[in-house]
């Protein structure tokens, strides 16, 4: 046989022994559902913690599955706790979007206890407090999907939930030094019997925690939580039967709750829900308390010795406690108590005000500020004009400014009489000298008269001085009429 048509048999029996191969080989065995499909087929979870992991890719649909959360190709697990605990589920590490729900009951007639979907991306996580002997239903699900079957990789895990280690008074966290910060997970904590209800809530609180700090110096402290709904109280004592309450706070906004501490006596805080449980971790903080910031305005603010001074305080507390009392130094020795006392200076002069207060809890500031008081005061005293004129006279009117005070600049405006008022017909200024006694300083005007003037039979002027630099202290003496003169 020829070597060419030896080689192509060789092949022919080579290709037909692979194709047999192909042809005996036996099918891929199917995936099977997983043992815990079914609700009753619920795997029992015998002790905490526990974690399995499982592939729920054939997962069913079960039509007594309850509709309270996703039930697309989900599986069964069963728990019933020997006694009461706080209880964490999860399903951190699944590769598919999960939704972990658990409940109580029998099949068909299922109590929806939590539920939850979508914690940290695709994994989903429920707390709950158990009560010891009731079983708990665990249904695991996938969020979407086609047919209501199918799952993945998933990765689920039960376990008690530890109380903090702070749970008790006996257990209270020591804080070594300030400022301190904390943050807490109250889900698991506890009420110790015989824990103090603080005096603003007047029921136990819920859920509680303690703290313990030794001051070495005498000071002012603040104690705050960062969430509402919970109840702070602040003692003194060394065991629950002894506790004296220093401070309070409950409100549905975190409030702190300063008070002044002395040095070498231990304080105790409790906090906890008063009402509901709100969001953990709950922030705790300690700190020393800033002094409040002293600040106060007057009025008005270039006074004279005609003036009354109204002062108003305006401090603040950083703190939040408020200001309790405020003691002025008006500088002139006198003195006053309250926010807003009043004043009147005998001379001019420039007055230091000096202003203290102080919070409820002994923290005092204080502020000073420079009163200048200087009195500026002009008066129009006399107006000279003639007795007669006749039309197309030019006049003289003068206008006499008294100042005894200080040079000032003082513009007069001039009006005459026109039926139904005045109008404006000139101003002059210049500066007006300090001049005692009766000296006077003149405002010398001219006006002609007019066929109006003659028609009305008789005018009046009327001047206005108006200081410029400065505020008159005593208005209501700038503005003079003169007697009237007859047109002729």
């Amino acid at each position: 046989m020829a070597a060419s048509s030896t080689r192509r048999l060789i092949w022919l029996v080579v290709a037909a022994t692979i194709g047999l191969a192909l042809v005996v080989l036996p099918a891929p065995a199917a995936l099977a559902q997983p043992s815990n499909d079914d609700f009753a087929n619920a795997t029992v979870i015998e002790s905490l913690p526990f974690s399995t992991t499982e592939d729920t890719s054939q997962a069913t649909f079960d039509p007594s599955d309850p509709s309270g959360c996703s039930s697309n190709g989900s599986v069964w697990f069963a728990f019933t706790p020997p006694s009461d605990m706080p209880i964490q589920a999860d399903t951190f590490g699944s590769n598919y979007d999960t939704v972990l729900s658990a409940w109580t009951g029998t099949q068909g007639a299922l109590d929806l206890v939590a539920c939850n979907d979508d914690f940290s991306g695709l994994q989903s996580k429920i707390r709950f407090h158990a009560t010891g002997g009731t079983t708990y239903y665990f249904m695991l699900a996938r969020c979407c999907g086609n047919g209501g079957n199918g799952g993945g990789s998933l990765q689920f895990s039960v376990d008690q939930i530890p109380a903090p280690g702070n749970d008790d008074f006996a257990d209270a966290t020591t804080i070594a030094s300030l400022p301190f910060s904390d943050a807490v997970d109250l889900f698991a904590a506890t009420t110790q019997p015989g824990e103090p209800s603080p005096s603003c809530v007047g029921l136990p609180l819920q859920n509680t925690v303690w703290y313990a700090f030794t001051p070495a110096t005498t000071q002012s402290l603040t104690a705050r939580l960062d969430e509402g709904g919970l109840g702070l109280a602040v003692y003194t004592g060394s065991s629950l039967t002894d506790l004296t309450e220093v401070g309070c706070s409950q409100f549905p906004a975190p409030q702190p709750v300063v008070f002044r501490a002395q040095a070498g006596t231990t304080y105790h805080f409790q906090f906890g829900w008063w009402c509901c449980e709100g969001a953990d971790p709950v922030v705790f903080s300690l700190e020393v308390t800033p002094n409040p910031v002293a600040d106060f305005s007057f009025s008005p603010g270039d006074p004279s010795v005609f003036d009354t001074v109204q002062f108003q305080d305006s401090s603040s507390d950083p703190a939040g406690a408020g200001i309790a009392s405020q003691t002025w130094d008006l500088g002139d020795g006198t003195t006053a108590t309250g926010c807003c006392p009043t004043h009147q200076y005998a001379q001019d002069g420039d007055y230091t005000v000096e202003l203290t207060v102080t919070t409820p809890d002994g923290r005092t500031a204080s502020t000073s500020r420079v009163v200048h008081v200087e009195t500026h005061d002009v008066a129009i005293v006399k107006m000279a004009v003639p007795n007669t004129a006749h039309v197309g006279q030019t006049i003289a009117i003068s206008v006499y400014v008294r100042n005894t005070r200080y040079p000032d600049r003082v513009r007069v405006d001039l009006f005459k009489s026109v039926p139904g008022g005045f109008e404006q017909v000139g101003f002059l200024t210049q500066t007006v000298p300090v001049r005692r006694g009766d000296r006077t300083t003149r405002f010398a005007f001219t006006n002609t008269i007019t066929e109006a003037d003659r028609t009305m039979g008789k005018i009046s002027f009327k001047a206005t001085a108006t200081i410029l630099d400065h505020r008159d202290a005593r208005p209501g003496d700038n503005d003079l009429t003169s007697p009237p003169v007859k047109i002729t």
